[in-house]
């Protein structure tokens, strides 16, 4: 999957607008949405909201997990813990980042939101580094990465087909070593006259 399409996908993802203009629904392929009365808040999907946004026709309502204090929290509980935590959205990096980029003004504490996000992505993406080099050095068949979003599986992909194709040769390697030990020791052994152990 291409970074495109994961960020195509995200761009799905549904978020307030304060339009500043009054019309009628939209009929989409995925639904409707809408009518939009200028004033009153509204949900759209996140590339229609981006679009509005960049050519001045709405205000974007940052998304209620967008919050330092709940942010924080989540960066010490995934600091804390082995495992990943569950996020307040999917699609977070991506959500953060467009709402960020394009509408700065709209995000209150924009750039302390910017810091916090990158370092809860970061602390995420050492930890499933590390997963990965651990399943790699204990054999493992399965790794429990519940929890992960599509960006943060995405950013590590180039990665694993080096990781299993390093796992394969291991076991193929050992599997090869261990027939080859088994059929000496029985080489060996055929070999052996148990009669002189009885000679005087």
């Amino acid at each position: 999957m291409e970074p495109c399409v994961v960020e195509f996908i995200g761009e799905k993802s549904l978020i307030g607008i304060v339009p500043n203009f009054s019309f009628g629904p939209l009929h989409l392929i995925s639904g409707s949405l809408g009518p939009f009365r200028a004033g009153m808040p509204v949900h759209v999907p996140l590339w229609l909201a981006v679009h509005l946004r960049k050519h001045k026709k709405c205000r974007i309502v940052p998304p209620e997990w967008m919050d330092m204090e709940l942010l924080e929290e989540i960066k010490e509980a995934e600091k804390k813990s082995k495992y990943f935590t569950k996020m307040p959205s999917e699609h977070y990096m991506i959500e953060a980042q467009l709402i960020m980029s394009t509408a700065p003004d709209d995000v209150p504490r924009c750039e302390e939101l910017r810091t916090i996000i990158k370092d809860i992505f970061d602390i995420r993406e050492s930890k499933l580094r590390t997963s990965i080099d651990a399943f790699i050095k204990g054999e493992g068949t399965y790794a429990k990465l519940d929890n992960l979003t599509l960006l943060e599986i995405h950013s590590v992909r180039p990665i694993l087909p080096h990781s299993l194709d390093h796992i394969a040769r291991y076991q193929r390697t050992a599997s090869t070593t261990q027939r080859d030990t088994s059929s000496l020791l029985g080489l060996n052994s055929s070999s052996v006259n148990t009669n002189s152990f009885f000679t005087p």
